[in-house]
């Protein structure tokens, strides 16, 4: 179908809110997904062609930039292989004369960074520079669902802990992103070339948040700063030894200041302010 939109990730955050706006826009959406369950059922209800792949495997990928136009491309940060991943993307969207790449990158990505997945995000990045196809970088600061993953401590035990000491960063939402995402993707003249930090509506510490937790939910939830060693020994029971490692060096990053500031990018491209995080906290109350 001409001029249909690739949305890898179609079922996370970023990617279900940009299939969202992009649906809304009357855009001809192809989502991957990894396997076909009740979301992706969902997905399918509302129009959207699912096709079922691993960007891990080059010939998934082939098939699923079929008679793309444009694509977004992003690898989750909890596991590695995405130098591999990106430079299977490339190859395959070369092929099919894909006119334009959103690559889903981070804050901290630079070059000397302390965790390996922020800095295979930056040679990520300059991968898909040298491609030759049309590529925007995407560098959002902490996700506001980053609060989704201590839902269970902040439920069970009313406290949110991090090792982000007193750093303040605008937490940026999922929907805004995929909000960002889907606009470039619609109408990409202009954006060939940018790197765009993705922020939310203010800058905060942990301890604001945890005041605004407790606001919403009508008990004290208590901020408790965490050294950096001892939170990712905690997180080893849940997540991956890359990702904690990640997560280390990201929270030496943000002690040093290099994930705060501001900006209105996700205004600009999308005509709507950010959602702050009460906004994010009302819609998702339940969880806490």
């Amino acid at each position: 179908m001409k001029n249909q939109i690739l949305i890898t990730g179609a079922t996370g955050a970023t990617g279900k809110n940009a299939i969202a706006k992009l649906i809304e826009l009357n855009i001809p959406v192809r989502a991957m997904v990894h396997q076909i369950d009740e979301r992706s059922d969902a997905l399918a209800e509302k129009g959207v062609e699912i096709v079922v792949g691993d960007l891990s495997d080059f010939n998934s990928v082939s098939a699923a930039l079929k008679g793309i136009s444009a694509a977004y491309f992003v690898y989750p940060i909890q596991v590695p292989g995405l130098i591999e991943a990106t430079a299977y993307f490339i190859q395959a969207a070369r092929e099919q004369n894909v006119g334009h790449i959103v690559n889903m990158s981070q804050r901290t990505a630079r070059r000397e960074s302390p965790s390996h997945g922020a800095q295979n995000h930056w040679i990520a990045e300059r991968l898909l520079d040298l491609s030759g196809i049309p590529v925007t970088h995407l560098r959002p600061t902490l996700f506001a669902e980053w609060l989704s993953y201590f839902a269970a401590e902040i439920k069970g035990n009313n406290r949110l802990l991090s090792p982000f000491g007193e750093a303040a960063y605008a937490p940026v939402a999922g929907e805004d992103t995929g909000r960002v995402i889907a606009a470039i993707l619609a109408k990409p003249k202009g954006f060939a070339g940018q790197t765009l930090e993705l922020y939310g509506a203010e800058e905060m510490t942990q301890y604001q948040v945890a005041g605004i937790l407790s606001e919403e939910l009508g008990r004290t939830i208590n901020y408790i700063p965490m050294e950096i060693k001892p939170f990712g020994e905690m997180l080893k029971q849940y997540f991956t030894p890359y990702f904690v490692q990640h997560i280390d060096g990201v929270a030496q990053d943000f002690r040093s200041g290099i994930s705060g500031g501001m900006n209105d990018n996700v205004e600009k491209i999308t005509g709507q302010k950010p959602l702050t995080i009460r906004d994010y906290i009302q819609t998702h109350i339940e969880l806490f």
